[in-house]
C-alpha cells in the first residue's frame, strides 16, 4: 500500500525468490516477457535503483562494507529492498510522463520513479518495459508499506517441487521489436539458462581453486565445460563437480562441487548430507536445474488450441540454437564481484578481460 495515503496498490501476492535473471540486459533491441508471475513478488536485498554512483566516487572501504570486492561501472544508492511485480498486478497507480526514461523502446528507471499514486500522487515505483529488458514494476520500498494478507499459499517441499514443480526448457524463441521486414523471431538459448549459468559459472570459477573443473556429461557440460576449460589452467588434478538435488542418487564421497538448485519460493539451497555436505554448493534456479537432472526428449513447438487429457501432440521437436551456449557476461560479472574470492590475482584477471572473453565468445 502506498506509504502517502495507505491506497492500495498492488493486488494480494505472495513471495518468492528474486529471479537470477531480474537485471539481465539481453541482447540489442530484443522483446523479452514479464519478469515475475502473477500473484508474486521478490525482493532485491541490496539497493538498487537512481541515483546512481560511478565506481571512482565510491571509497574501496564502502565498496566492501557492501559487499563488492571488485571495480563495477555504478553503484546505486538507492535504499535496500525493491520490490518487484508482474506489471499486471498494480493497482491504482498511474504514469508520470516526464520521468519516462528510456531507449528506442520503452521504459527504464533512468529517470528515477515513473509510476505515483493514482490518490495522492506520490512517486512509487518503476515500470520497466525497454527492449531487452525484462518486463517489471519496481516498487520503492521508501515508499510503500508491505501489508499481511490471508494466503493459502504454502512453502512446498523438495519431493513436492518434483512433482509441481516446472522445469524452464533451455531453448526459446527470441522476437525483436519492431522490424520493419515483418515479424524477427528465431529459437535461441532461453535468456533464463544464460543468466542462471552466468551466476553459477562465478561460483564454480571461486570453487575451483585455479585448478580445472570437470562437470558431467551431458547439457551440464554443453553449458559450462567449454568456459571452464579456456579460462582454467590445465593442470591435475581437476576437480570434480557433480548434478546433486532432491531425486537424484546420493553423491559419493570423490566430490568437490555440488551444483544444486535453489528453493524457488524462499531461495533456499538444496543441502547434499554425509560426506559432500562439505562440497562447494554452486546454485541453479529449480527450474534451469530440474531441465538438466530430469531433461526431456523433445521440445515441442508450441501450437495453439487444445487436446483432450491423456493426448499428446505430435509435433515436431524445437529447432537447435545455431550457436554454443554463452553464460550471460552481466549476471556473472555481477556474481563474482560480490564473492571475496574474486580478490584473487587469477580470478581478477578474469574478470578484467571479460570484454575480451565475450568478443572471443565465451560469454
Amino acid at each position: 500500500m502506498c506509504a502517502g495515503c495507505g491506497a492500495r496498490l498492488t493486488t494480494p501476492l505472495s513471495q518468492v525468490e528474486l529471479p537470477a535473471h531480474a537485471h539481465q540486459k539481453y541482447g540489442n533491441g530484443i522483446q523479452l516477457p514479464v519478469l515475475m508471475e502473477s500473484g508474486t513478488f521478490a525482493v532485491e536485498p541490496e539497493p538498487w535503483g537512481h541515483p546512481w554512483r560511478r565506481w571512482e566516487e565510491i571509497d574501496p572501504d564502502e565498496a566492501a562494507a557492501r559487499g563488492i570486492h571488485a571495480p563495477v561501472h555504478a553503484l546505486s544508492d538507492g535504499p535496500p529492498g525493491t520490490i518487484v511485480i508482474a506489471p499486471g498486478d498494480t493497482r491504482g497507480t498511474v504514469l508520470v510522463p516526464e520521468q519516462a526514461g528510456g531507449y528506442c523502446c520503452g521504459l527504464d528507471w533512468s529517470d528515477g520513479p515513473n509510476m505515483a499514486c493514482e490518490a495522492c500522487g506520490l512517486p512509487v515505483a518503476n515500470r520497466i518495459d525497454d527492449c531487452s529488458l525484462w518486463q517489471a514494476v519496481w516498487l520503492a520500498p521508501d515508499a510503500v508499506h508491505r501489508l499481511r494478507v490471508d494466503a493459502d499459499t504454502a512453502i512446498l517441499s523438495w519431493a513436492e517441487l518434483l512433482v509441481e514443480g516446472q522445469a524452464t526448457p533451455p531453448s526459446v524463441p527470441i522476437t525483436r521489436w519492431g522490424s520493419l521486414l515483418g515479424p524477427d523471431h528465431w529459437w535461441s538459448w532461453s535468456p533464463q539458462w544464460e543468466a542462471a549459468a552466468g551466476r553459477a559459472l562465478a561460483h564454480l570459477l571461486a570453487a575451483s581453486d585455479g585448478r580445472p573443473v570437470a562437470v558431467p556429461h551431458g547439457l551440464v557440460e554443453e553449458v559450462f565445460q567449454r568456459t571452464l576449460d579456456a579460462l582454467l589452467p590445465a593442470v591435475q588434478p581437476a576437480r570434480r563437480a557433480i548434478l546433486a538435488g532432491p531425486g537424484l542418487p546420493v553423491p559419493d564421497t570423490d566430490v568437490d562441487i555440488v551444483i544444486v538448485p535453489t528453493h524457488p519460493q524462499t531461495g533456499e539451497l538444496w543441502s547434499p548430507a554425509g560426506p559432500t555436505a562439505s562440497a562447494y554448493p554452486v546454485p541453479l534456479p529449480f527450474g534451469v536445474w530440474m531441465w538438466m537432472a530430469f531433461p526431456e526428449q523433445h521440445l515441442r513447438l508450441p501450437i495453439s488450441g487444445t487436446m483432450p487429457d491423456g493426448v499428446l501432440r505430435d509435433d515436431p521437436p524445437a529447432p537447435s540454437p545455431h550457436h554454443l551456449f554463452r553464460a550471460d557476461p552481466g549476471t556473472f560479472q555481477h556474481t563474482l564481484v560480490r564473492l571475496p574470492t574474486v580478490r584473487r590475482p587469477w580470478l581478477r584477471e578474469i574478470l578484467e578481460n571479460l570484454m575480451h572473453h565475450m568478443r572471443t565468445g565465451l560469454f
